[in-house]
């Protein structure tokens, strides 16, 4: 393969008649034009200047070289400075995964003014409850958590999944507040039936000081999507164990009340995922800039960790 260089200093020598003049347009040397021509000829095995002391002219073989390439370097040329360009100057389409609803409620406000600071970007996001594998689907990132790390990709942790307890004041009402997880057994659950087990999921949950006790809900409403789990207990019909960032807006408006507050279950972490630290996409790099800005700026790590009561 041959190096864009020599070729280059081939088609300007060409072009201008001398190494001088095509050293002046490349802003090289006429020692360094002359070392890449040669190379080239070397390299190819063809001669392709006659030289004299005073002047440089193609041989039958240069012509019919130059005739074959000069078009194409061009294109290779505007090739390369467009993809450079682009490097530079966020640009294309942004394939993400994002679970439906904390990518809804989390991520999704954050696409105006990313938009309007990156107008050449075109989100393609995909909301779907599974993890995925980034390099076989194309994603240039992902939100979640419990993503295999196959080699190469990065996992940046934004904050703890935690899991809380929660009901629905018309539910509670008449029933006493309990202070633990053995306060609610036998209650009417909202549980989820996992897709890829076929089990409902069982939960254990801790306190601060890492006292630990199963919950025992009775399986009242059956669903296999966290939101259906959300919509269920806002109609009053159980407790749910819900992550924390899909419970906290229903719990700052007093739609659904936490119970058991000091009690959590720890789900791991929700984490940003993409293929590589290095040669990242312009727009890769600045939409995992502004996530980590907005989990920073908006303190969600705290709020999302159910630790903290």
């Amino acid at each position: 393969m041959e190096t864009l260089a020599n070729l280059e200093s081939f088609v300007r020598s060409a072009e201008l008649g001398s190494f001088s003049a095509a050293a002046r347009r490349l802003a090289l040397t006429p020692a360094a034009v002359g070392r890449n021509v040669a190379m080239l000829e070397r390299n190819i095995g063809v001669r392709l200047f006659h030289r004299s002391t005073r002047k440089l002219t193609l041989t039958e073989a240069g012509e019919r070289f130059l005739m074959g390439i000069s078009g194409n370097l061009d294109a290779l040329q505007a090739a390369i400075a467009e993809v450079a360009t682009n490097a530079e100057e966020p640009a294309g389409v942004l394939k993400v995964s994002l679970p439906p609803s904390f990518g809804a409620a989390h991520i999704l406000p954050l696409l105006p003014a990313f938009l309007a600071r990156y107008p050449r970007i075109r989100p393609e996001w995909h909301f779907e409850n599974r993890t995925v594998d980034l390099i076989a689907g194309g994603y240039d990132a992902a939100i979640g958590g419990g993503f295999d790390l196959a080699p190469g990709v990065v996992a940046r942790p934004l904050a703890p999944a935690h899991i809380i307890a929660v009901a629905s004041p018309a539910f509670m009402a008449g029933r006493p507040a309990p202070s633990d997880p053995a306060g609610f057994r036998g209650w009417a659950g909202v549980v989820m039936r996992a897709a890829h087990t076929g089990r409902v999921r069982q939960w254990v949950m801790r306190d601060a000081a890492g006292a630990e006790m199963p919950v025992a809900l009775s399986e009242t409403v059956v669903v296999n999507d966290p939101a259906a789990m959300r919509e269920v207990a806002l109609l009053g019909l159980g407790v749910a164990l819900l992550a924390v960032p899909d419970a906290l807006p229903h719990l700052q408006r007093g739609e659904l009340l936490r119970l058991a507050p000091r009690w959590y279950a720890d789900a791991g972490a929700i984490s940003l995922y993409y293929a590589s630290r290095a040669l990242l996409p312009a727009k890769t790099r600045v939409f995992i800039d502004t996530v980590l800005d907005a989990f920073r700026r908006d303190r969600l790590a705290e709020r999302f960790a159910g630790s903290l009561g």
